[in-house]
């Protein structure tokens, strides 16, 4: 049985791994990849995710999106990921078409198509997803859960407070928590466990010709630490899959939109301040072994 799911996304580096994770696993129907500003703008997102589609010769479409958040100005993270946003490795003539402004309406009409309710796995800012649900709340029956790269309950990365993808659109973080749908929050009290180490790299390197292109990206990745480099947004799909690598806690979760803290996710870890209800399953401990195992596994299976 396969989980049809639809990435929202601004590839970016680690985005790049996960797309290249959700197009070659037979447990994973991507039916839609849309694009938003975030690690780099939004025409070289879309890019990069059509680059992907092509590199591994997948019917995927993409569409483009938010050029900027909803109200906050936008702040790339080019310095982590390069101007380009994959550099790296040679994909061979740039996109030509590349698709604008598209994002809300083609999100709406492929999950209102779908018979069954559909997962919604954003890994840039959430934007497009904020403009979908306001525009469109009838959307809302037909999406399963959304599983949302971003966040964190303990120190962030953008600010000691707050995580990038929150950071960067936390209006639309705050209509995203808001909207009622199960949310899965995989955010840095994961992912900045979930290294992949040096040996595991090596291995990458030289698993074929996917291999070959995700090391050369990584080789560009400036967030490296000393026991390897995080692979943030691969969690999503680390965790659909494998559900069993990682604890979770429910909890309801505030988004701060204002002042010094702006973007920080706030867990009410007492169950203080909403009678005890939780509005997300958030993910607090993986087992970082064996996400190293599954993602070398994950890596064979991409016969590009």
């Amino acid at each position: 049985m396969t989980t049809k799911i639809i990435m929202d996304t601004d590839p970016g580096i680690d985005d790049a791994a996960a797309i290249s994770v959700a197009i070659n696993n037979p447990e994973i129907e991507l039916e839609l990849i849309t694009t938003v500003a975030g690690n780099v703008t939004v025409d070289k997102t879309t890019k990069n995710a059509m680059k992907l589609v092509k590199f591994f010769n997948a019917d995927i479409p993409v569409a483009g999106g938010a050029e900027q958040p909803l109200i906050k100005p936008f702040e790339d993270a080019a310095r982590v990921h390069g101007e380009s946003g994959m550099p790296g490795y040679d994909f061979g003539a740039e996109p030509t078409n590349i698709p604008v402004n598209n994002a809300v309406d083609v999100l709406y009409h492929t999950i209102m198509a779908n018979d069954e309710p559909i997962v919604l796995v954003p890994t840039g800012s959430y934007t497009n997803i904020a403009v979908l649900l306001t525009e469109h709340p009838d959307v809302k029956t037909k999406i399963e859960k959304i599983v949302a790269m971003g966040g964190a309950i303990g120190m962030g990365n953008m600010t000691s407070a707050a995580e990038f993808n929150v950071f960067t659109d936390p209006h639309a973080a705050e209509i995203l928590y808001k909207s009622g749908i199960p949310v899965v929050m995989v955010g840095l009290d994961v992912t900045m466990k979930a290294l992949l180490t040096q040996s595991t790299l090596d291995t990458v390197k030289s698993l074929g010709k996917a291999g070959e292109m995700l090391g050369a990206i990584f080789n560009h990745y400036y967030e490296g630490n000393e026991g390897g480099i995080p692979m943030h947004d691969v969690n999503t799909l680390a965790y659909l899959l494998k559900p069993e690598m990682y604890k979770t806690i429910p909890y309801w979760i505030d988004v701060v939109t204002e002042g010094p803290a702006n973007g920080e996710t706030v867990a009410d870890i007492r169950g203080a301040y909403h009678d005890g209800k939780t509005n997300a399953e958030v993910c607090v401990d993986i087992d970082a072994d064996a996400f190293n195992a599954w993602f070398i596994e994950e890596v064979k299976k991409m016969n590009a």
